[in-house]
């Protein structure tokens, strides 16, 4: 199938703490979260195999950078890509917090 002709949904679940890119139903990423007061700590973001290539990590963390904003939180970045993604578009660097050992004792206390 084309990628182009593929249906994308970008969803926020909040039951696992995560945001999901779907591709025509099929789950293809997600980029996990954990909600530190006002803070959203990104910890991780993964794409299936089946789907590389196709820049859909990028719309996934677009999409829930966006939606971080439009609740009114703000954004550390743990996980690699959603720094990296931020060091590309700093559109998001007015709430965007930095990375400290606090937020990690706290992630790593949450995690397990």
């Amino acid at each position: 199938m084309n990628e182009s002709s593929a249906t994308r949904i970008v969803q926020r679940v909040d039951a696992r703490y995560r945001y999901e890119i779907l591709v025509d139903g099929r789950r293809a990423g997600l980029t996990a979260y954990r909600d530190h007061g006002e803070q959203r700590v990104f910890f991780h973001t993964e794409i299936d195999d089946a789907f590389a290539g196709q820049g859909l990590a990028a719309e996934l963390v677009q999409w829930a950078l966006t939606d971080v904003r439009e609740s009114g939180m703000r954004i550390v970045p743990v996980c690699p890509y959603v720094a990296k993604f931020l060091k590309r578009h700093e559109e998001f660097a007015d709430i965007t917090d930095p990375v400290t050992p606090d937020v990690l004792r706290r992630l790593e206390e949450e995690l397990g």
